[in-house]
Order: structure tokens, then sequence, then C-alpha cells
């Protein structure tokens, strides 16, 4: 069973702002790049929007369940999904700028994303304070979502503008040329009756995988970002990534070293837990300071466990990461 809180820990400092606040989650973008600027509409009601309440254009959260964290029900997450925005031209690079209220035990993020030539997204790519986000592949049509995170109950968290400007990055990363695959450590979340990262209610025998980063969360009901697992029974199972875990939440292991969010020093593939338990990496621990128990790099649902790869204990598994 899933043992990790999404967020537990003070979040880093530079999202770490008092009230009533300018938030610029992005540098600007070369100035010898043409851009183009728009600012999302904060009321939109997108169908994929999870504890959320927007009234007069100001985003809340809606005091629901914790989304972000399934076993840490002290914190709550809401995500707003922004509909698609097409671009005059093709951009790979996307600055964001946010009026926002952040206090210290609260977390606001955007990230963005582009539609691929295949008709494919992109992951997420989150947008900091030190620089744009830079996507893999230039796009004409971009999409924003914004994360909030803060103890349930509170109500300081607010946005009140997001302004997003888009243009050519200096270095566009290189797409991969086959889906990524690596042998990693399975547990079985479990947590029925539970609410996971992006709103979906986990029912008994349910079908869906948890990865230790947020930039393949696929919105509830739906399959953008998937997975294949393969267990050493022969048997594989086809999932969609619904849930942010186990141990890490910003360790896309599977990502190259440069573009990855953390752990940079870790081979590709290797998740930051599988390094910590079996090599006292970070001093055994994850990215909260909890011992890490067991080198899990995904969480599967009961009816991927038990139904779809007749697992009957924590395996290693052979995951292919579909979007990539």
């Amino acid at each position: 069973m899933r043992n990790t809180p999404l967020r537990k820990t003070p979040l880093h400092a530079a999202l770490l702002l008092a009230a009533a606040t300018v938030l610029p989650l992005a540098a600007a973008v070369p100035a010898s790049a043409a851009t183009t600027t728009w600012t999302a509409d904060l009321a939109s009601h997108n169908e994929d929007n999870s504890n959320i309440a927007n009234a007069d254009g100001v985003v809340r959260l809606a005091g629901g369940p914790a989304h972000a964290a399934t076993d840490q029900p002290d914190l709550e997450t809401g995500i707003i999904m922004f509909d698609p925005h097409q671009l005059p031209a093709k951009a790979d690079s996307v600055a964001a700028t946010v009026d926002s209220s952040v206090p210290a035990d609260s977390e606001l993020a955007v990230d963005v994303r582009g539609l691929k030539a295949d008709g494919q997204w992109t992951e997420w790519t989150e947008a900091t304070p030190d620089a744009p986000a830079v996507l893999p592949e230039a796009s004409a049509t971009v999409q924003v979502r914004m994360t909030l995170t803060a103890p349930a109950g509170s109500t300081g968290l607010q946005a009140r503008r997001l302004t997003l400007s888009a243009g050519a990055a200096l270095a566009p990363a290189a797409a991969p040329s086959a889906a990524r695959s690596y042998k990693v450590f399975a547990t079985r979340e479990g947590l029925v009756g539970g609410t996971t990262a992006n709103g979906h209610k986990i029912v008994s025998r349910d079908h869906f995988v948890a990865l230790p980063s947020g930039k393949a969360l696929s919105p509830n009901g739906k399959k953008t970002y998937q997975v294949k697992v393969c267990a050493a029974n022969g048997r594989c199972e086809t999932a969609p990534v619904w849930d942010v875990g186990p141990w890490n939440t910003k360790d896309d292991y599977w990502n190259p070293k440069a573009s990855r969010q953390s752990w940079k020093d870790l081979p590709q593939g290797r998740p930051e837990a599988q390094a910590a338990y079996q090599s006292g990496y970070n001093g055994g621990k994850d990215q909260f300071g909890r011992k890490v128990s067991n080198p899990a790099g995904i969480d599967l649902a009961d009816g991927t466990f038990l139904d779809g790869l007749k697992l009957t204990d924590n395996a290693w598994v052979t995951v292919t990461y579909l979007w990539t």
C-alpha cells in the first residue's frame, strides 16, 4: 500500500510567498524571440477541473478531500485546467506570471504542455521562477493547468490573474525515437475510497497507476498518459496515470538527466527511492526526509495489481511510459 503523502514538508522557497504578492512563475522569453501573450480565463469551468472554486474570476480551493495526498488528509489540492490555446505560430517556450496570494504553508504551481504533430500531448512542464517551461516539440496548441495545495480548511491561497507568453526556446529538447521502458519495483496502492491526485475516487479493483511526478498525471477518467506494465509471469496491462507517488512527487526518473525535475545525478530510469533503498542515496531518505522502506518507482491500483498482472506481492515489473 502506498505510504507516501504528496506534499508534507515546506515547499521550495521560490513558490513560498507572502499574501497579496505578484508571483512570476517564469522568466521572460528571450527578447530576440517573437512572442505572443494572453491572459487565462480564471472563471474557466473546464470539465477536468478538480476541487476548484473560481467565483468572480478568483481561483481558490473548494474545500474537498486531499486530492494530492490520499493518505495525508490534512492537505487539500485542487487543479484548474484551462482550455487548449491556439497560438498564431508554433512555440516551444511558455512563461507564466501569476498575481496571487500564497501563504508559507501552501503551494501554487503552473504547468504547460503542447500538442505534438502525432496528436499526443507532451508531458506537463512546470514554469518556475527561474525559467519558462520548455516543450520537447514546438506546437501551435498549448494547454496550461494550475495546481493549488494548502492545509485543509485554510483560505489564504488564491490566484487572481494568470498571464502567459509563448515564444521560441534557445535550445529545445530532442524528442526520443521510441517509448522509454525501465524495470522498477511496483507496490500495491490500495486506499479504496480515497481520492487520487487528479480527483478520482478510488473504487474496489480499480485500474490505474501512480508515478512519483505530476508531469504525466492524466485528468480524472482520461487516458492522456498511460503506462504498459508487464510482470515476470508474462502478464501485462496498460493503465492510465491517475495519482502521484510513491515516496517522491517530483521524480520523473524516466526522463533524461538534463530535464529531470530532481535527482539529476542519478542514472535515467532509476527512481530516487530505489537508489535510497539500495545504496543509501540521499542518506537513504526520500525528498521529505523519511527513511525509504522499499525501492518503489510505481504504485498499482488493486485491479491492475490483482486482476491485470495477477500479482500476489510487491514485485519488479517492466514499465513502458507510452507518451514518451
